[in-house]
């Protein structure tokens, strides 16, 4: 992961609770149930937790209340100021999906709302390094916005077109959203068990497993 999305998290820091809120009408139906997704995410690991790109901390939150021990990685300054007043005594290191401290005992692997940040190559890369930190059986839970096919994205860019959702539809069109099929096949090439959960017009839950 490059830094051309830094200054876009430094930016968003300051809204994004209440992007995620629904309080933002062109992003309302991508963050819809989001607290039912963090749920999701949250319930599905135990033990010691790597968390990529945690915000301003709101799946940490659930993740500590649920009794794991996290380890967060975010790349924004920003964020990691917003996550540390809601969290205190609590250390989030910066890094992103490719760059981070060597990390040790790690059961699971967890992110919300951020993969796409990576190329699938960069994908690869990251889930090829994930598979040598987990134990055979260890988890890697993923939630975020992917397609079923390249055609049902480019119709999900022009309904957002047509409602005018011009930062939503710049968003799909310049991150690196990918299809289901793609994702697969990056988990199972990297050494996962994978299946996939649709839990919002936009948002898949990626649950892998470590053969």
């Amino acid at each position: 992961m490059g830094t051309e999305f830094i200054d876009l998290f430094n930016e968003w820091s300051d809204s994004y609770d209440r992007t995620v809120q629904g309080k933002d009408r062109e992003y309302r139906e991508v963050f819809h149930d989001y607290d039912r997704i963090l749920n999701e995410v949250s319930r599905r690991v135990k033990g010691t937790v790597l968390e990529f790109g945690p915000g301003t901390g709101n799946l940490t939150l659930k993740l500590l209340e649920s009794g794991c021990q996290v380890k967060a990685i975010e790349p924004s300054v920003k964020m990691i100021e917003k996550a540390k007043e809601k969290i205190s005594d609590f250390e989030i290191y910066q890094g992103d999906f490719l760059h981070f401290p060597e990390v040790n005992s790690v059961n699971g692997i967890v992110s919300t709302y951020a993969f796409h940040h990576l190329t699938d190559q960069e994908k690869e890369k990251a889930l090829r390094r994930y598979g040598n930190i987990l134990p055979s059986g260890g988890k890697l839970v993923f939630a975020d916005t992917a397609f079923v096919s390249d055609d049902h994205k480019t119709y999900m860019i022009q309904r957002a077109e047509e409602n005018q959702y011009h930062n939503l539809a710049r968003d799909l069109k310049t991150e690196y959203y990918t299809t289901l099929p793609v994702l697969e096949k990056l988990f199972r090439n990297c050494g996962f068990h994978i299946f996939f959960q649709q839990l919002n017009k936009y948002v898949w839950l990626m649950d892998a497993t470590k053969k």
